[in-house]
Formats: structure tokens, C-alpha cells, sequence
């Protein structure tokens, strides 16, 4: 498997830290990620995580324009500003920091969501509610 699928919840332990699901870190081996970048959803109360690449794309999409550009400084506010490298421990365990708790409302259990080619850490409320809207906007939009 070489994508983040599915959605699972684990508790934050006494020290502050999370296991990372199995399947998920078999994805992070599988591409060979140590460090973890991780940032503020643009949309979501959600932390969202992926190897370095997911940062060189952001960076990538404003490369090559003006980098004092409205546009450009807005993007490095949520990218750079709203960003952070993390690693996990030995045991594939994930810090549960200030910064994601502060953003995501995350206090004792911690929601992976998987997003394809990124990860997002949620607070498993908002994930069900944020999820169950979702799928009535598809509901009642049809399916195309």
C-alpha cells in the first residue's frame, strides 16, 4: 500500500504522545519519510502531515512568481507560518504538541484520516461531523 486510506483513533498516552496507526507508518517506510511535515489545514480543524514533498509542492505552487506577491506571502503565512517538522519516536509515536492541540481542539484521543498521499490528526468529533456533512452535501448533490 503506498497510500494514506482509511481513519482510525488512538489515545494520547500520559507523556503526550500518540501512536501513528500501522498502516500509516508502513506508508512512511514504504517512501523512506523521517520527518514529518506537518501543518495547518487550510479549510479543516486539522493538522495535516506527509514527508518533505508535501511541503517542496506548496513551495513549487509559488515558486516562479513574485515572492513579495499578496498571493505568495498569503501562502507562506499558512505553509511556512503554519508549519512544522516533526519526527516520530523509535516506537512510531507522534508528540502531541501545542501547536496541534491548540488548532484541532485535540484533549485526550486523536482521529488519523487519511488523505491519500498526507495524513490529517483530528479531533474525533469534528472528523464525524465534519465527515457525516460531507457526505450529505455528495448525498444530496448526486453522484456524478
Amino acid at each position: 500500500m503506498n497510500r494514506f486510506l482509511s481513519h482510525a483513533v488512538n489515545r494520547i498516552d500520559a507523556k503526550g504522545r500518540v501512536s501513528v496507526p500501522s498502516l500509516f507508518r508502513s506508508v512512511l517506510s514504504a517512501r523512506n519519510v523521517r520527518e514529518l511535515y506537518c501543518f495547518q489545514d487550510f479549510v479543516f480543524p486539522a493538522v495535516s502531515a506527509g514527508g518533505p514533498e508535501l511541503l517542496d509542492r506548496f513551495e513549487g505552487q509559488t515558486n516562479g512568481g513574485d515572492p513579495f506577491s499578496p498571493d505568495a506571502n498569503r501562502m507562506s503565512l499558512l505553509i511556512h507560518g503554519g508549519g512544522v517538522f516533526m519526527k516520530l519516536d523509535p516506537e512510531g509515536r507522534l508528540m502531541v504538541t501545542d501547536f496541534i492541540r491548540s488548532f484541532t481542539g485535540i484533549t485526550t484521543d486523536v482521529m488519523f484520516v487519511g488523505r491519500s498521499d498526507y495524513f490529517q490528526l483530528w479531533e474525533p468529533a469534528a472528523f464525524q461531523e465534519m465527515q457525516a456533512a460531507a457526505r450529505a452535501q455528495v448525498r444530496d448533490r448526486g453522484l456524478t
